[in-house]
């Protein structure tokens, strides 16, 4: 998905610096101007005789930037790592793991769960099971095998960033036991030594904030052309929001968050009480 947005956003730009409409455009290449759109935002796969067509007719010669472009179509067609779990994830999701792996810092807050990334395997099925009322142990046990394979990128190379605020009932709320929870306190604790995790705790005694509506997260992008992303996921689907001024909101309520919480430096403390209150 990060590559057709990419690929979408050069086309975009070339065709609006060639003085090329949208209807001449998809002419070019034996489409429509509806075509054209759709693939400018990114939401249909790309053929390479379309791309050849299209720099073309907006007057690209260079032949670094044709091959570039070219092989950003391939990436953009190409399956997503987690096409083997296609069994174990939506479509409404597919679009999130594409985005998630491709942030450079990914911000998230969460109310009542700890974050996915940070999971263990244990909780993770005790969180799949429970939100999607599924009693299938297979079923569990491949959606956890998916998010296990997720946290993958915070140890690969080049990580992005995860600031993750989460409220204090997350460490007091026993999703699947006791004895799950204690586990994940001490993932979480070994966590928050990692260079590329940044972890805060809202506590109960700071009242009110600023995320009243609830778990989202903001993922932020190496390639400048794209905007930040808000991902907000529901029980059966996911919302997406890109334009500046819902961005903008989220990231000032997130703002928000980092100040009204306990710095970072508490964050181990506070995971070792939560143990001790176990």
């Amino acid at each position: 998905m990060v590559r057709r947005l990419q690929l979408g956003a050069r086309l975009r730009d070339l065709r609006m610096a060639a003085g090329v409409p949208r209807d001449e455009a998809g002419y070019a290449i034996r489409g429509s101007e509806s075509k054209i759109s759709r693939m400018e935002l990114g939401r249909v796969s790309f053929k390479e005789r379309d791309i050849v067509d299209l720099l073309r007719l907006y007057g690209v010669e260079d032949e670094a930037e044709q091959a570039r472009l070219l092989a950003l179509a391939r990436e953009a067609n190409s399956p997503g790592w987690w096409q083997e779990y296609g069994d174990a994830v939506g479509t409404w999701f597919q679009n999130y793991l594409d985005l998630e792996g491709a942030a450079e810092l990914i911000r998230t807050y969460e109310v009542q769960f700890v974050p996915g990334l940070l999971q263990t395997d244990a909780y993770a099925r005790a969180v799949i099971a429970l939100g999607q009322g599924r009693t299938d142990p297979e079923d569990v046990a491949r959606r956890a095998e998916l998010r296990m394979a997720r946290k993958q990128l915070l140890t690969r190379d080049h990580p992005p960033l995860l600031w993750a605020v989460i409220d204090e009932a997350v460490l007091r709320r026993q999703i699947g036991g006791r004895g799950v929870l204690r586990e994940q306190i001490e993932a979480l604790l070994e966590a928050a030594t990692m260079r590329n995790v940044r972890l805060q705790v809202m506590p109960f005694q700071a009242g009110g904030h600023a995320a009243t509506g609830g778990a989202f997260s903001i993922l932020r992008f190496p390639a400048e052309e794209l905007p930040d992303v808000v991902y907000i996921e529901h029980l059966t689907s996911g919302i997406y929001l890109d334009k500046r001024e819902d961005v903008d909101q989220y990231a000032a309520a997130m703002a928000r968050l980092y100040i009204d919480a306990e710095p970072p430096d508490n964050t181990p403390d506070l995971l070792r009480q939560a143990l001790r209150d176990l």
